[in-house]
């Protein structure tokens, strides 16, 4: 059986944060700011995980009212929400994941994001797609005031 789940996040970029998306620390003025190291990449598609598996949502498992996940690596939840879903009999198809924003430039990161990400999953890089659109200077997004992320993914239950 095919689940297909949908993720999407959202942190807003202020000063004195590190911007870190899809484990990559980029190089910026501003960082995400959450109570995690706030990776809008890897929280999109920890969710859409979550949502093929029917898990819930990232804040089910990693509650922002708990002290132990300030300003954890969002790619070891990751990879705790796709060993969650390998627990509940299912494995890593397929993600294809989108982010949102004016800043920072995402092109010269999205291999190495691509890589941190299918690491993370314990599965081959080729199972995840990143990409990024700057929404032309519309929205929130467009105005530099925050990182939006969306994933979709395939899981597939073994018999």
């Amino acid at each position: 059986m095919l689940r297909i789940g949908h993720g999407y996040d959202v942190h807003r970029l202020v000063e004195g944060r590190r911007c870190i998306i899809g484990g990559v620390d980029i190089p910026h003025d501003k960082g995400l700011l959450g109570h995690s190291d706030a990776d809008v990449l890897a929280h999109a598609l920890a969710d859409s995980i979550l949502g093929a598996c029917r898990g819930g949502d990232i804040g089910k498992l990693f509650p922002d009212t708990d002290p132990a996940y300030e300003g954890a690596d969002s790619l070891k939840l990751l990879a705790a929400v796709m060993e969650y879903a390998r627990e509940r009999g299912y494995e890593f198809v397929d993600a294809d994941c989108t982010i949102a924003c004016q800043e920072p430039k995402i092109s010269p990161f999205r291999e190495q994001m691509r890589a941190n990400l299918s690491r993370a999953l314990g599965v081959d890089v080729e199972q995840v797609g990143v990409k990024a659109t700057t929404t032309e200077r519309l929205g929130w997004e467009g105005k530099g005031e925050g990182v939006g992320a969306w994933a979709v993914c395939l899981l597939e239950k073994r018999a």
